[in-house]
């Protein structure tokens, strides 16, 4: 691994790292359960962004199916959450 890589590679954990800090203040602070949501699928992007990360920095690809299989689970569970925010308006 050239000293570029490793210096982006470095970075790019230090930003996902922020980025995860900062959604989990949101999370826990929400003041609505759709900011509490969003910042949830935030999260799970974040990992498939870690992960994607480690794949590049190890050099081991099967992680990338990891990757791909959370990404898939994260945007049914967004999706089912919207479903069940757009069902509770209604019911109010």
């Amino acid at each position: 691994m050239t000293d570029f890589l490793a210096t982006c590679v470095a970075v790019a954990y230090a930003g996902l790292l922020l980025s995860f800090a900062i959604s989990l203040v949101r999370l826990i602070k929400g003041p609505t359960l759709a900011d509490r949501v969003v910042a949830l699928d935030l999260i799970a992007f974040l990992t498939i962004g870690f992960i994607a990360v480690y794949t590049l920095d190890s050099g081991k690809k099967a992680f990338l199916d990891v990757a791909i299989t959370l990404a898939l689970v994260a945007f049914l569970s967004t999706i089912a959450f919207a479903r069940f925010i757009a069902k509770s308006d209604k019911e109010e």
